[in-house]
């Protein structure tokens, strides 16, 4: 039995493969604004090598980012979004370390409906999640985070910023005062395909150290028994750590998109 190609069930379907495309691209530009009306829930799954006293050591992240848009009025949304980290690490304590991190919640004031010039702001929440010493702050964190997107056809630029401080928690642990800047660049390719470049910076206001990871990365959305979905893959350099972190990384990722 001959099998029907994609272009042929489109048709068969009637719903023309480049109806598919622009759908998907559209999709894809949504996903790529941090703080698009668009309820998603992305899985990311870091890997990075390279940590710890002797340079050898391994740290592995998964994180779950819920992205959950609200309606204020007819001019403005709120815009959800959270950081779920759930990490292990081994050969840079002496034991290995698993367990949740810290989790930050953020709220996005946002325009019900943006022009080219996309923007956000709101407060940040650092919320002393985890199981761990190693693997959080004991800090309870408050501050502003903002977004600044513009698209330009195939290209969007655009940046996230937070800044939080430590308010309360284990009086016995460092205070907090990070400063998150994350610059980013989306170039669209077609068929819901996206190359990526960001630097999820941060700066330590503290210890006065800088981290800033370079990830390049490569996603496409795509449609999977009716589920909209997104993966993507990427890799990582780092261009500044602290002493004892790691020197290179990779990403891979999964996003399921909620209808609305």
């Amino acid at each position: 039995m001959r099998c029907l190609s994609p272009l042929a069930v489109c048709a068969l379907c009637g719903l023309p493969a480049a109806a598919l495309a622009q759908n998907a691209d559209e999709m894809a530009k949504q996903l790529s604004n941090p703080a698009a009306p668009v309820t998603s829930i992305p899985f990311v799954f870091d890997f990075d090598h390279g940590a710890g006293p002797d340079g050898d050591g391994l740290s592995y992240t998964l994180k779950a980012q819920p992205v959950i848009p609200f309606q204020l009025n007819a001019d403005f949304n709120v815009i959800s979004r959270t950081i779920a980290p759930l990490v292990f690490q081994t050969d840079i304590y002496p034991d290995d370390v698993f367990g949740l991190g810290d989790v930050t919640q953020s709220f996005f004031i946002t325009p019900a409906k943006p022009g080219q010039l996309v923007w956000g702001i709101g407060p940040a929440f650092l919320l002393p999640t985890a199981t761990d010493d190693r693997l959080g702050t004991g800090k309870f964190g408050v501050g502003p985070t903002g977004l600044l997107l513009y698209g330009m056809g195939k290209v969007s630029i655009g940046v996230l910023a937070t800044q939080i401080w430590s308010v309360a928690g284990d009086p016995d642990r460092a205070d907090v005062s990070l400063l998150q800047l994350q610059p980013f660049i989306n170039y669209a390719l077609g068929d819901g395909q996206t190359l990526s470049a960001n630097l999820e910076s941060s700066y330590d206001w503290i210890g006065e150290q800088w981290t800033v990871p370079l990830n390049l990365s490569y996603s496409k959305v795509f449609e999977a028994g009716g589920q909209t979905l997104k993966w993507q893959i990427g890799a990582r350099a780092y261009l500044a750590a602290p002493e004892g972190g790691p020197d290179w990384g990779l990403r891979s990722g999964l996003t399921f998109v909620v209808p609305p």
